[in-house]
């Protein structure tokens, strides 16, 4: 059993919201600038999408921890 590269896609873009939204939110908090909270959550959408699918495709091309 193993993921398919659409599936780890689907995984990747769905946590980016959420997590986005989280740091938005939180840098809004920091920040009380809505466009500074922006440019934040928009430099880190980028780079952990990236970050978040490799770290999947490496994950699930090991065999260790998945059952049959």
């Amino acid at each position: 059993m193993s993921a398919t590269k659409k599936r780890s896609l689907a995984k990747t873009i769905s946590w980016r919201v959420i997590a986005t939204t989280d740091t938005f939110i939180i840098a809004w908090i920091f920040t009380s600038d809505q466009l500074i909270a922006a440019s934040i959550a928009g430099l880190e959408v980028v780079t952990k999408l990236v970050l978040y699918y490799v770290h999947e495709r490496g994950w699930s091309s090991l065999e260790w921890g998945q059952e049959n």
